[in-house]
């Protein structure tokens, strides 16, 4: 029965990886860089949680939306003030950007709610027992695999039926083709970091009721291994974040429960080294040939 608790853990763990994969992966297929301050975005929205219901008694279900409102509009002004100006920089400045985005909202954090670590209150809480006293799934295990598949499924409606997720498409393609037919590229930039720090708000609540404390650096490691997720699934694919979160998740559940505790996160990239080595692209993406 350990083995398939494992597994369940493995899964549950993977689905909140992918999640927040998915908020790089957009970013980087339309906007061509990578949002390192994305972790801490997931610590913010977990935080808005965590006073709405613990200091205010709000509904979880409130919490959780002003978190998604609370990211969602950080994500956008992070993206004007921060990434637009240097929208024709090097790539390394936009980089080092990144990264200091994601110190500024760390030290702002400790700031604004102090260094301590909290203890968060999750959103469900109680186990559904399959077989009573060996094997059994908690609840939010199962709300965080199915909050998974329903971003999932509406991501990809979202990308092929909407006239937002067309464009996305297209900027994705050819920045400069997709201005000339007339779309707004600046918008269409802002729009995917909305919605990648609004899944990162989902996100931060999933990953706090499964793990209930709470920091100003909570968002780190987690944003750290859900990156590796997106390039182990091929960075720039959907489906790639998703196959991504869920086996390194699974990955690094095995490797606590059968190796150490203390190298899982070196069996984790050490498989993604593995993996980069026999694919570069990752295990779902795809080779674009660059033109001159």
């Amino acid at each position: 029965m350990s083995f398939l608790n494992n597994v369940i853990t493995g899964i549950s763990l993977g689905s909140i990886y992918a999640i927040i994969a998915l908020g790089y992966t957009m970013v980087y297929g339309i906007a061509k860089m990578l949002n390192f301050a994305h972790g801490d975005v997931i610590m913010v929205g977990a935080y808005m949680v965590f006073f709405a219901a613990g200091r205010f008694g709000l509904p979880s279900v409130v919490g959780v939306l002003l978190a998604v409102v609370v990211c969602t509009v950080l994500g956008v002004v992070i993206e004007r003030l921060a990434y637009k100006p240097l929208r024709q920089a090097p790539s390394l400045a936009v980089l080092i950007t990144a990264i200091g985005v994601s110190y500024f909202l760390q030290n702002g954090a400790q700031i604004l709610w102090g260094a301590a670590t909290k203890r968060f209150t999750p959103v469900v809480e109680g186990t559904l027992e399959l077989v009573p006293g060996q094997l059994g799934i908690s609840y939010v295990a199962i709300l965080s695999v199915v909050c998974c598949i329903a971003v999932m499924a509406a991501l990809t409606l979202f990308t092929t039926r909407t006239r937002m997720g067309k464009a996305m498409r297209a900027c994705s393609e050819d920045k400069a083709a997709a201005q000339l037919m007339g779309i707004n590229v600046d918008a269409t930039i802002s729009s995917t970091f909305a919605i990648g720090s609004a899944l990162a708000a989902v996100a931060g609540v999933l990953m706090c009721s499964a793990y209930p404390v709470l920091s100003p650096t909570t968002g780190s490691m987690p944003g750290i291994r859900a990156f590796t997720a997106a390039v182990f699934g091929g960075i720039g694919s959907i489906p790639g974040a998703l196959l991504g979160g869920i086996l390194l998740g699974i990955i690094e559940t095995f490797a606590k429960a059968y190796i150490s505790t203390d190298l899982s996160d070196a069996v984790v990239f050490a498989v993604l080294i593995v993996v980069l080595l026999v694919k570069p692209t990752g295990l779902m993406g795809r080779y674009v040939p660059e033109k001159v």
